[in-house]
């Protein structure tokens, strides 16, 4: 029997996020005071009675939900023990955390500069992402390809479960996409009130800027494996893992594939480890008999 632990990634976001961690552990509230301090502004007050569009910004709800993901791991650590772990997305740096591949220190910090830099690349080129339902996975590929070969940038973003695969590109050919994908069949092309296209080649100079810090900071061998993003595969070796985690910005998200890859190597059970149960539903629609829970 193995234990997965999987985080969260944007979208579970929520006005009042963490305060019961805060009053109740006084664990908890040195590690967000300590983040406070790191961040130079109070995130807790963003997190604890912030507006939902305080909350929406990518430069605080990245860093949120990290907090709230590594924090909640670490009040639960008599058992906590996981023999696998993955995140979704910002997810993954949670999970690097809870493997100790990173300290909380150093997570918070390439989180924080992950967030600026990709707010800052959104606001380079206008984008935007959009869930596609219902429509094979080589369909909604062709179109995002057919698309971006006449000019307009679309790429399959986030192989979330089947029948849901979210699309990142530019304004105008999300909107092209949308139309097409409606038109070959999807039960719905819906476009999400995101900041940008994340997981797709207009977040190359976030890439880029990302890169400088991941390489100098440290990533020690982790106690379990990580399930990467980018790979869909258990990745143990500290080198390997920054570098799948600086191509994760401009690749997409292999969900579907990480967890039937995890479920193959053994994984008995998830635990979903931060604000929400979006990933505990996107595990079912994968599996359906497979045991999966909050932290």
């Amino acid at each position: 029997m193995k234990k997965a632990y999987v985080f969260p990634g944007q979208g579970s976001q929520f006005s009042g996020m963490g305060k019961d961690l805060y009053d109740s552990s006084s664990l908890a509230k040195d590690l967000f005071e300590k983040a406070n301090s790191l961040l130079g502004f109070k995130i807790t007050d963003v997190m604890f009675s912030g507006s939902d569009e305080e909350l929406k910004q990518t430069k605080v709800t990245q860093p949120a939900i990290f907090l709230h993901s590594v924090i909640l791991a670490a009040t639960k650590a008599d058992n906590f023990n996981p023999d696998m772990v993955a995140g979704h997305s910002l997810g993954e740096f949670s999970a690097l955390v809870a493997n100790k591949t990173l300290s909380f220190e150093d997570a918070l910090t390439l989180v924080y500069k992950r967030a600026l830099a990709m707010q800052k690349a959104c606001e380079i080129k206008p984008s935007t992402m959009a869930a596609i339902l219902n429509l094979d996975d080589k369909i909604v590929e062709d179109i995002c390809k057919e698309i971006s070969a006449a000019g307009n940038v679309v790429v399959a973003a986030n192989y979330n479960c089947p029948g849901q695969l979210v699309i990142s590109g530019s304004i105008e050919g999300i909107n092209i996409a949308c139309e097409k994908m409606k038109a070959a069949g999807a039960k719905r092309a819906l476009v999400l009130p995101v900041g940008g296209a994340f997981h797709s080649p207009l977040m190359e100079p976030a890439r880029v800027e990302l890169e400088a810090a991941i390489n100098s900071t440290k990533f020690n061998v982790p106690i379990c494996p990580v399930y990467q993003n980018v790979t869909a595969n258990a990745v143990s070796d500290p080198n390997e893992i920054k570098k799948n985690l600086v191509a994760q910005l401009t690749a997409p998200v292999r969900w579907t594939q990480t967890v039937i890859q995890m479920i193959s190597d053994g994984a008995t059970s998830f635990t979903e480890v931060g604000p929400g149960k979006v990933l505990q539903g996107l595990v079912k629609k994968v599996n359906t008999g497979m045991e999966t829970v909050s932290a």
